[in-house]
């Protein structure tokens, strides 16, 4: 009889959920900032409240989905690679 061991918990559980707080935050608000600006023909009004309004969601989305990365660094490097990536992407748009 030969059975398997079940895996322990990998030890870098704090790491992913660091980079979930922290570079899940900066993607939240970036996308916000991407969706406001991409959507100009809405009014004001409803395109501010639509950007406030869809932060958290897509925090908690991001950090409650940082846990299926196979290691704390991959998820600081995905992670980062976005945030970079649509950071980027915001501040063409800005320029143009």
């Amino acid at each position: 009889m030969n059975e398997k061991k079940p895996q322990p918990i990998q030890r870098d559980w704090l790491s992913k959920t660091l980079a979930g707080l922290l570079l899940g935050g900066v993607l939240a608000l970036v996308l916000s900032s991407l969706f406001a600006q991409l959507n100009g023909d809405l009014p004001f009004s409803a395109r501010r409240q639509l950007a406030n309004w869809m932060v958290p969601p897509t925090w908690l989305g991001v950090l409650g989905t940082v846990y299926f990365f196979s290691s704390g660094l991959r998820a600081w490097l995905w992670l980062g690679g976005w945030a970079a990536l649509l950071t980027a992407v915001s501040y063409l748009l800005r320029l143009t």
